[in-house]
């Protein structure tokens, strides 16, 4: 009887193992997948639960200040101890048609959007829902990737919250300087009052350094920031149709 020498190389697998390699691959990559589905759909179970009135949201910057053992302040106070004028300012300098808008306003990103395809500078169209998603669960910096998560959050947390419970979630979580996070927490550290103190040039100041809170110092303003707070100081005395969502 003849033996054949095995011809089989190192590399070749059984039949029978190679279908056990591949079934552990696919087994790794559904298990890949959901991870991602479920990171993905994470920030749209929070929005429900953030809805619930005692919880307290804490923003992606916070928990990067943590996680970095930087810290943060933070003092959480309700929407009814932040002084009117000062949510009258806000709206004024980030968002005036809030109480209009679903969300977005999209007559605002069409502009945006008609610009970029003119080749011409882009202006901001963020809202303040938008920025509330930005902050609550995404990151800074310009992205449309961000931008294109964003949106739907935005839409989502104007549905499921109240303007007052938005409006109040957003002034909690903005920054307002290295480490220092809502409004109570900015009155006190630029201004040495609480929030419900706040003075009519003083939200204007504060309002008016939230694009950039790291350069732009409330307690330590330029001339530039000065004119600006001036003028959102004066939007803000005529703000009475604007904030109707807020204070009916």
């Amino acid at each position: 009887m003849e033996i054949l020498p095995d011809t089989r190389t190192d590399t070749e697998l059984p039949a029978s193992e190679g279908e056990g390699v591949s079934k552990r691959l696919r087994r790794s990559w559904r298990k890949l997948a959901l991870a991602a589905l479920a990171i993905l759909f994470l920030p749209y179970a929070l929005i429900l639960i953030y809805a619930i009135e005692p919880v307290r949201p804490i923003s992606t910057l916070m928990l990067a200040d943590l996680v970095t053992f930087r810290g943060y302040d933070r003092q959480w106070v309700e929407f009814d101890e932040i002084a009117p004028v000062l949510v009258q300012s806000v709206m004024m300098s980030e968002d005036g048609q809030f109480c209009r808008h679903r969300g977005v306003d999209w007559g605002e990103m069409r502009g945006v959007v008609n610009d970029a395809l003119d080749g011409e500078a882009t202006r901001g169209a963020s809202t303040i829902p938008m920025q509330t998603a930005k902050n609550l669960f995404l990151w800074n910096g310009r992205s449309f990737v961000r931008k294109a998560m964003e949106l739907p959050l935005a839409l989502a947390a104007d549905f499921v919250w109240s303007k007052r419970r938005l409006m109040e979630i957003y002034l909690n979580i903005a920054e307002w300087g290295p480490g220092i996070y809502g409004i109570e927490a900015a009155a006190q550290h630029h201004f040495n009052v609480p929030a419900s103190k706040l003075s009519r040039r003083q939200a204007a100041l504060l309002a008016v350094s939230l694009p950039n809170p790291i350069d732009r110092n409330a307690s330590k303003p330029g001339r530039g920031l000065k004119r600006l707070a001036s003028l959102i100081e004066r939007r803000a005395s005529r703000s009475g149709e604007y904030i109707k969502c807020l204070y009916e």
